[in-house]
């Protein structure tokens, strides 16, 4: 019987929410901005949220991991859009290989990442075999040990974004158990093991391979506190194989691969600047590959689903911010649980029309009696002032908190607009949050200036708008795109000609 499915973890950290402050400066009203998401460390707690219009996802703290849906990395036609960045990662044992790799992994903060270690893949031993391990007489740090034909197989199915087998390897009987877990291609594959460079074939797979370098006397302490603590070896039958096996298959095997390797990394995970720097290498090579929203060649369908993706973590970032009151509950099991409730009447997502209203269905997702408003605002070809033409609010929206949506913001004309709409209907400066998916510094210069106490939450700020106030460098029209209509010759970034 097979273990469930994993998919590749999901981390997102680009929501940034500028604050609202008493000062006039434009400057510091752009500086004023709340811890983005992740930036603290508390204790990872698991919750689940799912419903039907938005894929099921499992969350922590840190990450959000999709569990059902379309994975990104295929296109409408069910083929790979691009192939997996793979990152080979080799050193001997105990080096820190492992730790490197959860490192590289929490610091490159992209979506779809799988940890592949070579020590699932080591070969079924024969009945003398395991009497030979039994005595550690068994040399598991030869390159015979391991299984390079599953190996290989495995990681070219996974860089094709395909979904795998992985035996799972019993180190205490030296043994493949029943089980195999199942893992699903992502953006990014990092291969870990001892003998990562020492097969031509695998070599081919490997976009960057990196050897992580510790100090032999390190990585013996390493062993015997792994072996003895995780294994149930004894210590002389630990340094017995460490003497026999392992230092000289060092020598002959692994620390000649080290010329192989385009990085070396000296002392393991205690190099903090070679893995930074590994990750801005990896980022620009991913930068090169990806097709993402801001890609003009990225297909409508691609469009969509990131978008999608991107709207959902953004408005469950902006509701974190929202007022809230501890309340206690009682659990099936009748134990009281102390858990926290939003205290404020109602909540009412306002949306201006067209893109704004794509952000409907990610609140209705989460809030599950959020009620709706749309305001269209357009520009005036005359005066090139922008004009209210329709408004629909629900009433007693001035006791409601109310989050105001518009995809990209330029130089925020409409926003304010919208604004000013909803304070002349009563409702607190203080309880409007704008949300938005792309804004220039300009467009949050000018909100934050004329409403300091509206809450701006986006997931990017881009630095210019040209002469005809779209964003540079920007994602082109975003309705256009989500909808599949052609733009006018004259369009600008936020929503259908609004000059904002």
């Amino acid at each position: 019987m097979s273990s469930p499915p994993t998919y590749g973890s999901v981390r997102f950290s680009g929501c940034r929410t500028l604050a609202p402050a008493g000062s006039n400066s434009s400057a510091e009203s752009l500086d004023r901005l709340y811890p983005a998401v992740g930036s603290s460390k508390p204790p990872r707690k698991r919750t689940t949220s799912q419903c039907k219009s938005e894929p099921p996802l499992l969350r922590t703290s840190k990450r959000t991991i999709y569990t059902a849906g379309r994975p990104p990395w295929y296109n409408e036609h069910g083929t790979q859009s691009k192939e997996a960045f793979v990152i080979g990662l080799g050193g001997g044992s105990a080096s820190g290989k492992t730790t490197v790799a959860t490192m590289i992994i929490e610091a490159l903060d992209v979506p779809w990442v799988v940890l592949l270690s070579m020590d699932s893949f080591y070969k079924v031993l024969t009945k003398q075999q395991q009497e030979q391990a039994a005595s550690n007489d068994f040399n598991f740090d030869h390159p015979d040990a391991f299984d390079f034909d599953l190996i290989i197989a495995t990681l070219k199915k996974l860089k094709q974004g395909k979904s795998v087998k992985i035996p799972i390897y019993d180190f205490t009987t030296h043994s493949r158990k029943k089980e195999w877990k199942t893992l699903y291609g992502a953006n990014v594959i990092i291969f870990e093991g001892i003998m990562a460079f020492a097969d031509k074939e695998l070599l081919k797979l490997l976009d960057l391979k990196i050897f992580v370098d510790t100090d032999s006397d390190i990585r013996l302490v390493r062993r015997l506190r792994r072996d003895i603590s995780e294994r149930g070896r004894d210590i002389e039958g630990v340094i017995k194989q460490y003497n026999k096996f392992v230092k000289p298959a060092f020598d002959q095997y692994i620390q000649p691969t080290m010329r192989l390797a385009d990085i070396v990394v000296p002392r393991g995970s205690g190099n903090t600047v070679a893995i930074d720097l590994i990750v801005q290498h990896v980022h620009s090579q991913l930068e090169e590959r990806e097709l993402s929203v801001r890609n003009k060649e990225t297909s409508r369908d691609e469009f969509i689903f990131y978008s999608k993706r991107l709207m959902r973590l953004l408005i469950e970032h902006a509701l974190s911010f929202l007022p809230f009151q501890s309340c206690t509950v009682q659990t099936p099991q009748g134990q009281d649980y102390e858990g926290r409730t939003y205290s404020g009447k109602q909540i009412t997502g306002v949306s201006i029309l067209r893109a704004g209203e794509t952000m409907e269905p990610a609140l209705r997702a989460v809030c599950k009696d959020v009620r709706i408003g749309t305001i269209l605002i357009q520009t005036n070809c005359n005066t090139g002032e922008p004009e209210l033409h329709y408004l629909r609010l629900p009433k007693d929206i001035s006791e409601d908190h109310v989050i105001l949506m518009d995809c990209t913001v330029s130089t925020g004309a409409a926003a304010m607009m919208a604004v000013r709409v909803l304070l002349d209907h009563d409702v607190p400066e203080d309880k409007i949050f704008l949300l938005s998916l792309l804004m220039a510094e300009m467009g949050v210069h000018s909100v934050a200036y004329a409403f300091p106490r509206v809450k701006i939450i986006t997931t990017a700020v881009d630095k210019k708008v040209n002469d005809l106030f779209r964003i540079i460098p920007g994602i082109g029209n975003f309705g256009d795109r989500y909808f599949g209509t052609d733009a006018p010759p004259d369009w600008s970034d936020d929503e259908d000609a609004l000059s904002t």
